[in-house]
C-alpha cells in the first residue's frame, strides 16, 4: 500500500477525534441530536485548522443509516463508508479556486434539482469560496437563500473579508480558532505513539509551535523530521536541524554580543548559523521571540510558567532580561519585526541581517524615544562596569542676584497702559490672542486699577490662564507695577470706546448722574 501522509492518514473521523473547535462541535451535535439542521453554513478560519474535515464528518452524519447518540456518523454503515471513500453521489467536494465560473455554478444549480438516490440530503462543500467571481456569487444567491429541503451548501474559506455580504447574511458562520501549543502537542504524542515513533516533549512542543495554530502544517513538519531521521528517537536538536531553526544558546550568545557592542562576536554567531544551514528568516523570527519572552518576564515574572523552553534556557533567559531595560528591548524588537518584512524580498539577507543588528547596538543611529532611553541604558551600563569614570565636581553655587522691585503706576501711567493693552496682546500665544477677539470692552480705570470687561467668560477664562504672562510682559514694557484685572460683564452692559474717566465711571455703575472727579495736584 501507497505512503499515505500523516494528516491525511490520521484526518478525524468522528467529532470526538476534531481538536481544539470545542465551541463549533459542539453546536454541530446539538443540532443533529434536535433535528435543527440548517441549509447554508460558512466555516472561516486559518488554514489547517479543520474546515473541510468537520464539512465531511457533518455531511456523513446527516447521512448516516445509524448515527452515534451524540450525532456523530457512526462510520460503518453503507452510506458512511460510500462518503468516506468518496464514491457517494450525495456529497460534492468543489474546489472554487479551478470551479470560480459562472457556469461552475449553474450547473450546481441544476444538479440540486434533483433529489438524493441514497440518504437524506446532498451536501456541496464548496472549498475557498471566496475565489468565485463576482458573478458567480450573484449567480449563486437566489439558490443559497432558498434551496430545496434536502440540500446544504457547507462554504469554506480562510479569507472572510472577501466574501460579499449577501452571501454572508444567508449562512450561519463558524469561526475556527487557532489550535493551541498544547493542544497540538497532545495530538502529535498521540500519533507518535500509533506509529510507533519516540520523541521528546521538546521536540513536540517545537514542532507545535513552529505550526503557528494549525494542525495540518504540524503533522507535515511531523513528517518531515519522522522522514530524515528514521528510525531514530526524535530530540529536540534534531527537530531545530531539519527545520532549520536554531537553539535559545545561539539566540543568548547573539543578545549578549549585541548588548555588550561585540560585532565580532555577533558575526561569528551568523556565521555559525550560516553555516549549519539555518534559515535566516527562521533565526530573525526566534530572536523576536526570545526578546518578547524575555520582555514578558520583566514586567510579569508568573509569565514565565507559560514558556515553551527547558529550565535551563529559562534560567539563561532571567540573567539576560537584567542587562536591558523594557524600552530597549522594545526597540529590539519594533527594529527586528521590521527587518523580519524586509527579508521576505531581500537578495542578500545576511547583509540586511548585519546592517539591523548593528543598529541596535548603536542607538544614537536613530533619534526615536526608545533610541534615546537606550543610549541612557547603554551609558549607565558602561558607567557601572568602570568604562567610563565619573569625577563628582563641587556645584558652585551662583551669587543672588538682587532684584529691584519696579514703582507702582500712578494714574498717568493707567492711561498710558490702556494705549498698549493690544500690542502687548499681540506679543502673547495663539490662544490668548483668540479669547483678547471682539468680545471685550474698553480698559477701565477703577480703584487705581485698570479693569478689563469680558462679554464671554469662554474668552475671560482662556485669558486669565496666561494672566501672569500678560501682565510681566505690560510691566516690562511700561517699567513699573501696573494693577491690571480682567472681569466678566456680569450685568451685560454695553460699555462705548470712550476716554473720558467720568463717563467710564458711569458705565461701571450703572448710572446718569454726573460724577466729577478731581484730580490730586499734588
Amino acid at each position: 500500500m501507497a505512503y499515505m501522509a500523516l494528516y491525511r492518514k490520521f484526518r478525524p473521523q468522528k467529532f470526538s477525534d476534531v481538536k481544539g473547535q470545542d465551541h463549533i462541535v459542539t453546536t454541530l451535535k446539538n443540532e443533529l441530536k434536535a433535528g435543527r439542521i440548517g441549509h447554508a453554513y460558512l466555516f472561516t478560519g486559518t488554514r489547517g485548522t479543520g474546515k473541510t474535515t468537520v464539512a465531511k464528518i457533518f455531511a456523513r452524519a446527516v447521512n448516516c443509516e445509524h448515527p452515534l447518540p451524540d450525532g456523530s456518523p457512526c462510520g460503518e454503515c453503507d452510506t458512511c463508508r460510500a462518503i468516506a471513500e468518496g464514491a457517494s453521489m450525495n456529497v460534492m467536494e468543489i474546489d472554487a479556486a479551478s470551479n470560480n465560473g459562472v457556469e461552475n455554478i449553474r450547473s450546481i444549480i441544476e444538479d440540486v434539482e434533483y433529489p438524493p438516490a441514497a440518504g437524506k440530503y446532498k451536501v456541496y462543500i464548496i472549498d475557498e469560496v471566496h475565489m468565485l467571481s463576482p458573478g458567480a456569487f450573484n449567480a449563486f444567491l437566489k439558490t443559497l437563500e432558498e434551496p430545496p429541503s434536502y440540500v446544504i451548501f457547507i462554504l469554506a474559506t480562510t479569507e472572510l473579508q472577501k466574501i460579499p455580504v449577501t452571501i454572508l447574511s444567508r449562512c450561519q458562520r463558524y469561526d475556527f480558532h487557532r489550535i493551541s501549543v498544547d493542544v497540538i502537542s497532545a495530538r502529535l504524542g498521540e500519533l507518535c505513539e500509533k506509529e510507533g515513533v519516540k520523541a521528546s516533549d521538546e521536540a513536540l512542543n517545537y514542532v507545535a509551535r513552529a505550526g503557528d495554530g494549525s494542525m495540518r502544517d504540524a503533522l507535515s513538519l511531523l513528517d518531515q523530521c519522522i522522514n530524515f531521521y528514521l528510525g531514530e528517537e526524535l530530540t529536540y536538536d534534531k527537530v531545530l536541524s531539519v527545520l532549520g531553526a536554531v537553539d535559545t544558546e545561539v539566540l543568548s550568545r547573539i543578545y549578549n554580543a549585541i548588548v555588550d557592542i561585540d560585532i565580532a562576536g555577533v558575526c561569528r554567531v551568523i556565521d555559525s548559523v550560516m553555516t549549519e544551514g539555518r534559515d535566516l528568516n527562521s533565526f530573525v523570527s526566534d530572536f523576536v521571540w526570545y526578546l518578547r519572552d524575555m520582555l514578558l518576564y520583566k514586567n510579569a515574572p508568573g509569565m514565565a510558567d507559560t514558556f515553551d523552553m527547558t529550565y535551563e534556557n529559562k534560567k539563561r533567559l532571567f540573567e539576560d532580561s537584567d542587562k536591558l531595560s523594557a524600552e530597549a528591548m522594545i526597540r529590539y524588537i519594533r527594529i527586528l519585526s521590521d527587518l523580519e518584512n524586509q527579508m521576505r524580498f531581500a537578495q542578500d539577507k545576511r547583509v540586511l541581517l548585519e546592517v539591523s543588528l548593528i543598529r541596535l547596538m548603536h542607538p544614537e543611529m536613530d533619534s526615536d524615544n526608545y533610541a534615546l532611553v537606550n543610549r541612557i541604558d547603554e551609558l549607565e551600563h558602561r558607567i557601572d562596569s568602570g568604562d567610563i569614570q565619573v569625577k563628582n565636581a563641587a556645584v558652585q553655587q551662583a551669587e543672588p542676584v538682587e532684584i529691584t522691585p519696579l514703582p507702582t503706576a500712578v494714574p498717568e501711567d493707567l492711561k498710558e497702559a490702556k494705549s498698549v493693552l493690544n500690542d502687548v496682546a499681540k506679543t502673547m500665544a495663539g490662544s490668548f490672542r483668540a479669547g483678547w477677539g471682539d468680545q471685550r470692552h474698553q480698559p477701565f480705570v477703577e480703584n487705581d486699577k485698570l479693569v478689563v470687561y469680558f462679554d464671554n467668560k469662554r474668552d475671560l477664562n482662556i485669558c486669565n490662564k496666561d494672566f501672569d504672562a500678560f501682565s510681566a510682559k505690560l510691566n516690562q514694557i511700561l517699567g513699573k507695577q501696573v494693577p491690571i484685572e480682567f472681569k466678566f460683564n456680569e450685568k451685560n452692559q454695553t460699555f462705548q470706546k470712550i476716554d473720558d474717566p467720568s463717563r467710564d465711571m458711569q458705565q461701571i455703575i450703572g448710572t446718569d448722574m454726573p460724577i466729577d472727579i478731581e484730580e490730586d495736584t499734588e
